[in-house]
């Protein structure tokens, strides 16, 4: 067992996981939260262990993300609502309206509303 982090930040974390939870299952209701990603040395930092429970429901992993920063872990697919966002992207060329003089001849070019 290794040895347990300072009890005032054990309380913030906690508080912040709480807090971050609440928001996430506030946005995604469809979605279940049942852990929080750790970076390994946060984990250690902080004296928690690879599947400890610390709200109900609610354990720790240790993931690869950046130190000083927790994940909400969840059973949704956040990337299926970015799919759907996506838009077809297009180059857009700029004309300005008047008149076009390329060499050859002089014609109209009219303004992008009419095209």
């Amino acid at each position: 067992m290794k040895p347990m982090s300072d009890t005032s930040k054990i309380a913030k974390n906690l508080q912040a996981f709480q807090m971050a939870i609440n928001a996430h299952d506030r946005e995604n209701p469809s979605h279940n939260a049942y852990g929080i990603g750790l970076a390994a040395f946060d984990m250690d930092r902080l004296g928690l262990d690879e599947g400890e429970t610390i709200l109900p429901g609610i354990t720790i992993h240790c993931d690869a993300g950046t130190s000083g920063n927790f994940r909400v872990l969840c059973d949704g697919d956040h990337d299926e609502e970015l799919e759907e966002a996506e838009e077809e992207v297009v180059d857009a060329v700029a004309v300005r309206a008047g008149t076009a003089d390329d060499g050859l001849d002089s014609r109209t070019i009219p303004p992008p509303e009419e095209w």
